[in-house]
């Protein structure tokens, strides 16, 4: 079965896969994740270390103003509504959660700018809870492996990966699938030519010529 292969796959290729955004603290990994949305870990790291030296608590972020913060997060794009929703989301934690990030997904999504692949790559990450966060890497591969329809919305792959990949595995696999698409099985130029899945791949015929 090709979920099989995959994982074995995986897990040869990234046997221990760690989050490439760089955080300390619960919210931090948040604002990070809610920064990476339309753009890369790349850009998002390069701009954290400054917002969370420059303001290094949640209040001194909560008071910052707009414009600051509009010119720090600029690289990573859309950043006048990211500004808002990272000052926004720091004023909710301070004055109706003392400061912990709570781990109640409703309560999450209602927070500006977190949907349910940000709660799910927060709460997979910094809790460990089993979850499938579906970003455009992971999107992409399951949809080439056949593991989902071209048509399927985010939430269809999120929930056939739910059912094809052990639960105990959803957190690591998450991990694995934006690794392996982020380096091996790229939106452009991926390289097809020794990986062990081409067999089942849609796009195989069309990379390898």
């Amino acid at each position: 079965m090709i979920q099989n292969k995959l994982l074995e796959y995986l897990d040869y290729l990234f046997p221990n896969p760690k989050c490439e955004l760089t955080y300390q603290t619960d919210y931090q990994l948040l604002m990070a994740v809610v920064l990476s949305a339309q753009s890369t870990d790349k850009r998002v790291n390069s701009v954290t270390p400054i917002i969370f030296s420059k303001y290094p608590t949640l209040d001194d972020l909560a008071n910052a103003t707009l414009a600051d913060l509009e010119d720090i997060i600029h690289p990573v794009g859309s950043f006048r509504k990211k500004a808002s929703y990272l000052k926004e989301i720091a004023r909710c934690l301070v004055s109706e959660f003392d400061g912990v990030v709570p781990t109640d997904r409703d309560v999450l999504e209602s927070f500006p700018g977190v949907g349910r692949k940000t709660v799910n790559v927060f709460l997979a990450e910094f809790y460990h809870y089993p979850a499938i966060a579906v970003d455009t890497h992971v999107e992409r591969v399951s949809k080439r492996l056949k593991l989902a329809y071209q048509k399927d919305s985010v939430l269809d792959v999120e929930r056939k990966l739910m059912k094809k990949v052990p639960r105990e595995r959803w957190a690591k696999f998450h991990l694995q699938m934006v690794l392996f698409g982020r380096y091996y099985c790229k939106a452009v130029k991926p390289l097809c030519k020794d990986c062990h899945l081409k067999e089942y791949c849609r796009e195989k015929k069309k990379n390898l010529d």
